[in-house]
């Protein structure tokens, strides 16, 4: 690692604390590390309450509630044609059986046909503008983080910090929030931070929060209540995630100009994609993402939905309307509330903040999940955030949107067991029409037989009509790329169709095993198993053949047994079964090879999943990969503490870092400070005192200037 010119070069583990203060003071190269508070009121809410404190409801326009028949209304419709024609086909007198699969039919026809009519009804999505004018709102960027690759989201601040520093937003400040627990992440942390903000034009404020106390949530609550009074709107960004400086900028003044609005949501485009699914869902976010955010846009209005990132919020709104409380009870559906985004949105609406969705613009951007396991992984723990609003169903002066974009969030995973319950009752039944005799006279004295009924053909025009409503929105968002410079710069039309049919097809395998995958998970929050907390996997490696079979052997089981009885007792079910039944026992091949980067790669050489920030990227994420690989790389396991110890340069830089302790620490840091301190003093090595250090020991020496400077004494 490079020093500063300016760096002061005393040595010795003698000069560290003075060091430290020297630069907290400013007598040398790095300001404090955070600015002086400036406390704001965030109090818990009382969710079974009036909302208070808020500007009050308004009402949406004629536009927007046009834009709900066509969603809302459409999908009922949809729901009643898709009933009375199953109804229809099975006649007069239903079997239980026959029943069943009605029940299970209508609520997943209606599903398909709210996509559907969703997106028609984004052809009513407003016009939006950007007013000029001055705009003096004080501005933070806060990007939260836990055990992230930290020169890859610093990389991504630095880049953001000069394009805004270039447009005049020279007032704007930057605030990494950790939530870091690994001590050998956050030395990484604090040494990477530390350099980048010598590149940066804008202030980049530092804190790693003591406890983790409600996750995420918690996390910005604190930030909040700690110096929520410096500013008036913040931009929340996720680890891998960033706006254009132009984005920031014209969301800042749509915000300043109307006094109501709460948040504006962001349609974040996905990049960096390298693997095949990578790509695959980053194809599909951008040449699908923009009709549907048009079609939310339309029927959500005034009232519309969180992502937890990629948006501006009124820090004054968010303070007022969105401490979360903890939910009574044990997890899963108790404790911390997990998915806080949808929350934190109702509650502003609740409160009369506008929540809006602003679908035209296009510097908004993401990371996408590497793998189907790494999606795996963070769909457990959306399930289980999703299906816990279930409990919020019943928030005192709820929006009624709001209680909907609950339930689309609570459906969006229980669809899976609902499809899947769907074809074992269809196998069922088709298995009892096969292996039993038809009883044409259940009465005695009856004189004229009792036909089975069962229409064959009204049943297969169900089936189109459920595939048309399924597939047509993804041709139709195909055709707008044609006719744009999408397609241009995706490779050209024949290109961006030829990898709309790739993807679809892609897809169709992979659906099956999310199905399967999505219905375990909600078994499991169901059975009281909680997800935990884990990082998010953003760069995943290709699984070995021993790890995808591990993950998939039942799903290629399910699918060969199935095969092996329809094949023998019922063939023409396979017509319609094979799609499910291919992705099935394909599951490993297909898990394994789209992980791999070598597919990615030659999928892209031949034009194949291409999207525009690939052939032309966008300046801010070019300059972010270039700083990001002049920062200091992470240094892996406990080699990063121990080079602490080793070079006094390093631990100065990392002790300027830390923000003071207060006095109230909370009770296990102080315990762990204590024990600690003993251990290193008893200790012959610094590397004895590390193996002698359990976890929150060394995290609490790590926080701790003293016991640092003490443990850097001992001998190597």
């Amino acid at each position: 690692m490079t020093l500063a010119p300016d760096m002061p070069q005393a040595s010795g583990p003698d000069a560290v604390t003075d060091r430290a203060a020297d630069r907290a003071a400013g007598r040398g190269v790095t300001p404090a590390i955070v600015p002086p508070l400036a406390p704001l009121a965030m109090p818990v809410q009382d969710f079974a309450a009036a909302p208070h404190g808020g500007p009050g409801r308004q009402t949406n326009g004629l536009r927007v509630w046009l834009a709900r028949l066509i969603a809302f209304g459409g999908m009922a419709a949809l729901a009643v044609i898709g009933f009375t024609q199953m109804l229809a086909a099975f006649g007069a007198n239903p079997t239980p059986m026959q029943i069943a699969l009605l029940v299970l039919f209508v609520p997943t026809f209606a599903w398909v046909g709210f996509s559907f009519c969703g997106s028609l009804a984004g052809f009513l999505a407003p016009a939006l503008t950007t007013p000029d004018g001055p705009n003096e709102a004080r501005l933070v960027v806060v990007m939260p983080i836990y055990h992230e690759d930290v020169a890859v989201s610093t990389g991504l601040l630095v880049a953001l910090a000069r394009e805004m520093d270039a447009l005049g937003m020279t007032g704007a400040e930057i605030f990494v929030l950790s939530d870091t627990r690994n001590p050998d992440i956050a030395v990484n942390e604090t040494l990477v931070i530390d350099a980048a903000r010598a590149l940066s034009p804008l202030p980049i404020w530092y804190r790693r929060r003591l406890t983790n106390e409600d996750r995420k949530s918690g996390n910005l609550a604190q930030f909040v209540r700690n110096w929520g009074g410096r500013y008036d709107q913040m931009v929340v960004l996720d680890a891998d995630s960033v706006m254009s400086g132009a984005t920031i900028k014209a969301l800042s003044a749509r915000m300043n100009a109307d006094p109501r609005m709460g948040l504006i949501q962001t349609m974040p485009m996905l990049v960096g994609g390298e693997t095949i699914f990578a790509r695959l869902t980053q194809f599909a976010g951008r040449v699908y993402g923009p009709m549907i955010a048009r079609g939310v846009a339309a029927w959500s209005g005034n009232t519309g939905n969180y992502w937890g990132h990629n948006a501006i919020i009124r820090v004054e709104a968010f303070a007022r309307a969105c401490g979360l409380p903890t939910l009574p009870g044990q997890p899963p559906f108790g404790g911390t509330i997990l998915s806080h985004d949808f929350v934190e949105a109702a509650a502003m609406c609740r409160a009369g903040w506008t929540v809006r969705l602003d679908h035209d613009l296009r510097g908004s951007y993401e990371g996408c999940p590497p793998t189907l396991l790494d999606m795996a992984a963070r769909e457990r723990r959306w399930a289980q955030g999703n299906l816990q609003h279930s409990r919020l169903l019943r928030i005192r002066g709820l929006r009624g949107l709001s209680r909907a974009h609950f339930i689309i969030g609570i459906m969006g995973f229980l669809m899976s067991p609902l499809w899947l319950a769907l074809i074992l009752v269809g196998l069922v039944l088709s298995a009892t029409v096969l292996l039993s005799t038809p009883e044409y006279f259940p009465n005695a004295y009856q004189l004229f037989p009792e036909w089975p009924v069962f229409d064959s053909r009204r049943m297969l025009w169900l089936f189109a009509g459920a595939m048309t409503l399924l597939l047509l929105p993804k041709f139709i968002a195909t055709f707008r790329a044609w006719m744009r410079p999408l397609a241009r710069n995706s490779g050209g039309r024949v290109r961006i169709f030829t990898s709309a049919i790739f993807e679809t097809i892609l897809s169709a395998l992979i659906a099956p095993v999310q199905m399967l995958v999505q219905t375990r998970q909600i078994f499991e929050i169901l059975s009281g198993r909680d997800s935990g907390w884990d990082a998010q996997t953003r760069a995943g490696s290709m699984p070995s053949w021993g790890v995808v079979a591990r993950h998939h052997w039942a799903h290629v089981v399910l699918g060969a047994l199935t095969l092996l009885v329809l094949a023998t007792f019922s063939p023409e079910q396979l017509i319609w079964l094979s799609p499910i039944l291919a992705g099935l026992i394909l599951s490993p091949l297909t898990s394994r090879l789209s992980a791999s980067p070598v597919f990615g790669r030659w999928a892209r050489l031949r034009g194949l999943l291409v999207t525009p920030e690939e052939r032309d990227p966008p300046a801010i994420l070019t300059e972010a990969a270039a700083i990001s690989r002049s920062l200091p790389r992470p240094v892996p396991g406990r080699n990063g503490l121990m080079r602490l110890g080793d070079d006094p340069d390093l631990l100065a830089r990392h002790v300027a870092m830390l923000a003071p302790l207060p006095d109230d620490l909370p009770r296990p840091l102080r315990l762990a400070r204590v024990t600690a301190g003993a251990k290193i003093d008893h200790a012959a090595t610094r590397a004895q005192a590390l193996d002698d250090l359990d976890a929150p020991e060394t995290d609490a020496m790590l926080l701790d200037p003293t016991l640092l400077t003490r443990w850097s004494r001992l001998p190597a």
